[in-house]
């Protein structure tokens, strides 16, 4: 209990007179559990006569459910006044299920076990308004998701300031633009805790929970990162688990708003325009690019000569890793490609006081201040909490009073400073984590993470527009790859790719192992072949999984355990040849969907293969770095024949690294 007052009063306007306001006095508490903090209203005295208390009914998105003590429920009198505010309304226990398809009208069912007391996390809270000052009693409404509210709740004894107080430590408010008397809640905070519960859950305990209560454990984790609310998930009966595809199809798109999810019961009521993507090519990989490679392809001031050769001989092998110290910097933006050696010493100079004065301003605030500052307060425990926790299996970051772990704190914390508006979000230490390892350097690591945080900006923002955005289109790379299996995926309430979302947040980091994490991402880095590449590595690592789930019938809540159990298991030049392979695949297609296409970045007017080629699929030049491709949108193999879908899955499997 971290905070407690009594002499919290609820009026309920349901005297014998209309003039005449019913009070109850309560005790509120606000209390930190597990994975929680509840605020908790419970009445004095508990042998209330509550036959005469008017019940609150909602018609919104979600129903407000509640309980009565066991006397008859009362229904709102005809003679009630107009002006009437839905802030007096006494309501106990409130939850949230899936609207049923009726007249909206709110139901109430007894149960004896209620005292009028009710109770909600603060991840349910929207906002609160407060009463005009100098005006009576203090007191509160919380409005939660959906616009529902509770009761207002009366200070007789002292004034909310010191509960508001108690809040803001676990949530941000922000006094609406619109109404000065109404606390706004920033989900900032919330945010974070979700990328927390997403990432951090063991899957051992995950998979235990999953054979109790699939749909709770699996919707709960992806609602709680977007901010929507499935309690009713929660308080359903274990023995009716399974939910209908379209319902279960409408939950996903509540929970992102404007994802497309096919809905359809039967698979074969689809109708599929399909498309001949025509035959995989194999692709080999070449060596990583050596630092004599590199040296030989500068000029004497510095200057890279062939810029384009270098992105494709990172694309095709990678790099050395001594050579990674440097060539990130180019990959991620830091220098730029033109750059001479004098030129990028004069940048570095601007940028190591421009990254010093920024660590100032948080290392100069006072403990008095921080007092007053509660999202610094805020960021600062979330980073020293995740710093604890990141990569340390690794050398660079094992072991107590690391000089790893100072750095990697201390360039979160300037972030900040950086861009104070998003802060930190759980999940961006892991981002950093690599790039400090290659760099060694607190000032270049610093400016490659805000380059990196520059393409992963939407992942983390409350909206979350990036992976609205990437999930959307990884559905339609995917459909076109291979439709049956989107259909499959479908029939198991698995169409949406939920379990794809940590691929896509973190960009693969929980997946490989932290070597085969920098290979990964320096490939990625080169933008090549195509943009969204990243989309194609998760079509490749799905495409070698289809035959194993397909075959083996897994439903939900297997085809979850295999996924989740793939992470550190996944070879990584094999996937990366896959992708390509399909990245090839699709550029050759003579029908390429203009959605597709847009996706990939590629001209409509250069999708269409020259059919007159005559090369050899297999194409022996595709070992050669310099011809990865003539342009980006235009493929060196173009495809010919066609296979079906289980013969094309068996000669994908064999296929090697170089």
């Amino acid at each position: 209990v971290v905070y407690e007052q009594d002499g919290v009063f609820i009026h309920s306007s349901c005297g014998k007179n209309d003039d005449q306001d019913s009070l109850i006095a309560g005790i509120l508490r606000v209390i930190e559990k597990e994975n929680e903090v509840v605020v908790d209203w419970r009445p004095l005295d508990e042998t209330l006569d509550t036959s005469n208390i008017l019940c609150a009914g909602k018609d919104s998105s979600s129903v407000v459910e509640w309980t009565q003590t066991p006397k008859e429920k009362c229904s709102r009198g005809a003679d009630r006044p107009s002006s009437y505010e839905a802030e007096w309304d006494m309501v106990t226990t409130v939850s949230f299920k899936k609207k049923p398809h009726s007249n909206g009208d709110a139901t109430a069912h007894a149960n004896g076990e209620s005292k009028w007391s009710f109770l909600f996390s603060l991840t349910d809270l929207k906002s609160i308004k407060q009463n005009k000052k100098g005006m009576g009693w203090s007191y509160l409404v919380f409005c939660l998701k959906d616009d529902v509210k509770l009761p207002a709740l009366h200070f007789h004894r002292g004034d909310s300031k010191l509960l508001i107080k108690c809040l803001e430590k676990h949530v941000a408010l922000d006094e609406s633009p619109d109404h000065e008397r109404v606390l706004l809640v920033k989900t900032q905070k919330s945010l974070s805790q979700s990328f927390e519960n997403l990432l951090d859950e063991p899957s051992y305990g995950l998979l235990q929970k999953l054979k109790r209560d699939p749909y709770t454990v699996t919707m709960g984790r992806f609602s709680k990162v977007t901010n929507y609310i499935f309690d009713s998930f929660r308080l359903s009966d274990p023995s009716n688990q399974r939910r209908p595809p379209s319902e279960m199809a409408d939950l996903i798109h509540d929970t992102i708003p404007g994802l497309k999810i096919n809905q359809q019961e039967e698979p074969g009521f689809e109708v599929i325009t399909r498309i001949d993507l025509g035959k995989q090519p194999e692709v080999s990989r070449r060596e990583p690019v050596s630092a004599e490679e590199w040296a030989k392809n500068m000029d004497s001031e510095g200057r890279i000569l062939d810029v384009d050769y270098i992105k494709r001989s990172i694309f095709k092998g990678g790099l050395c890793h001594t050579l990674r110290k440097e060539a990130w910097k180019f990959l991620l933006g830091y220098f730029p490609w033109n750059s001479s050696k004098e030129e990028r010493a004069n940048l570095q100079k601007r940028k190591t006081d421009e990254y010093f004065r920024m660590k100032l301003q948080w290392k100069s605030v006072s403990e008095e201040q921080e007092k007053r500052n509660s999202r610094l307060r805020d960021y600062r425990s979330l980073i020293e909490k995740d710093v604890n926790r990141t990569d340390r299996t690794n050398k660079f970051y094992e072991g107590e009073d690391n000089p790893g772990l100072i750095l990697l704190h201390d360039i979160l914390m300037t972030y900040c400073m950086y861009d104070f508006d998003l802060g930190y979000v759980q999940g961006m230490s892991d981002l950093l984590s690599p790039v400090l390892y290659v760099m060694e350097n607190e000032v270049d690591a610093f400016w490659c993470f805000v380059s990196y945080m520059d393409q992963m900006h939407q992942n983390f923002e409350e909206q979350m527009q990036g992976m609205k955005t990437q999930l959307i289109q990884l559905s339609t790379l995917l459909r076109l790859l291979d439709s049956g299996f989107c259909s499959y995926l479908e029939s198991q309430d698995s169409g949406y790719l939920y379990f794809c979302f940590r691929w896509l947040l973190i960009r693969f980091k929980r997946e490989f192992s932290f070597q085969d994490i920098l290979r990964l991402w320096e490939v990625m880095w080169t933008e090549l072949p195509c943009q969204n590449f990243h989309l194609l590595l998760c079509c490749a690592i799905l495409e070698s999984e289809k035959q194993q789930i397909m075959d083996k019938h897994y439903d939900f809540n297997d085809i979850l355990k295999h996924i989740n159990e793939l992470s550190m298991k996944i070879d990584v030049e094999y996937i990366l040849c896959k992708a390509e392979a399909i990245s090839m695949q699709m550029m050759n297609c003579k029908e390429l969907p203009q959605a597709v296409s847009e996706i990939l970045g590629i001209e409509s007017s250069s999708v269409t293969p020259d059919s007159d080629t005559g090369e050899d699929e297999s194409g022996a030049e595709l070992s050669c770095p310099t011809s990865l491709y003539q342009s980006i949108s235009t493929p060196v193999i173009a495809a010919n024949g066609t296979q079906d879908s289980t013969q094309q899955m068996s000669e994908t499997q064999n296929l090697t690294p170089a």
